[in-house]
């Protein structure tokens, strides 16, 4: 498995064990992580913080053209709030971790240039019907679906 993705995970995993979503993500430049999260809408009570959307804050500012040259990896394939803001910062790459459990705006991506790679990682998936399994209404709250 790519190092990029195991570090997405590891946020997965992270953010699980504070009793939030396992979603992960790193921002990637030039081959080393500038960004790394994971959801945290439960441990902080924010509706934006997705596992991207973190990544992308604790990546700080950047310049344009930084983002440009970025690889966005993220466990899960990224819900429409997480496509916008790939889009409106030009990310040209994403690697997604599954898409099994929940398909988000992947086609949207495509459709406006971006590269997008789905992996299927079995630990990924995993981690994913585990926790829907145990905490459906979580879950359904993080992607807006009425409980």
């Amino acid at each position: 498995m790519d190092k990029f993705m195991e570090a997405a995970i590891e946020e997965a995993n992270k953010g699980l064990k504070e009793g939030g979503i396992p979603i992960g993500s790193v921002l990637v430049h030039n081959n080393q992580i500038i960004g790394r999260g994971h959801n945290k809408r439960i441990q902080k009570g924010s509706v934006v913080l997705h596992g991207e959307m973190d990544a992308l804050e604790s990546a700080g500012r950047q310049p344009a053209t930084v983002y440009r040259e970025c690889v966005l990896y993220t466990t899960l394939s990224p819900c429409p709030m997480c496509t916008g803001a790939i889009l409106l910062y030009q990310i040209p790459k994403v690697i997604v971790g599954e898409n099994i459990t929940f398909k988000g705006q992947e086609d949207l991506l495509r459709e406006k240039g971006v590269e997008v790679d789905v992996l299927q990682e079995s630990e990924c998936v995993d981690l994913m019907k585990s926790f829907i399994k145990a905490s459906p209404g979580l879950w359904n709250e993080d992607i807006g679906e009425i409980d």
